[in-house]
């Protein structure tokens, strides 16, 4: 079992920046990687990162690359997500997620344990 949970999420205007934190735990040697998505109440949970754990390959969605960079400390058990120049459109529930060797990084399919997600809102 995989045991993940967010922090980090808040209130900020736009142009300002956030950075999320997912900590694991529990059989965490199990995970390939570890991925970033997000969700509002009129739109299906998309991908915006992820990372694996082996290499430290990165992967971003072309909404947010540029803007958010994901990072990771094996030590910690711990991923993060730097979100910088932020946009209303950013505003969502963000949920980080486990994933193992099989599946394509881009779909929600793919990953077999998730957080219960923090809040993240871009107003003025």
């Amino acid at each position: 079992q995989v045991q993940l949970v967010e922090s980090g999420g808040g209130l900020v205007q736009p142009g300002g920046s956030l950075r999320l934190s997912c900590a694991a735990s529990g059989r965490t040697f199990s995970s390939y990687a570890v991925g970033w998505f997000r969700r509002t109440p009129e739109k299906e949970r998309e991908f915006v990162a992820a990372m694996s754990r082996i290499g430290g390959t990165t992967y971003y969605a072309t909404s947010v690359k540029g803007r958010f960079t994901i990072s990771g400390d094996n030590a910690k058990n711990t991923v993060y997500l730097q979100m910088n120049s932020l946009k209303p459109e950013d505003t969502a529930v963000y949920y980080c997620a486990a994933k193992g060797i099989a599946g394509i990084f881009v779909a929600r399919s793919s990953y077999d344990h998730w957080g219960q997600g923090t809040q993240v809102t871009v107003s003025s």
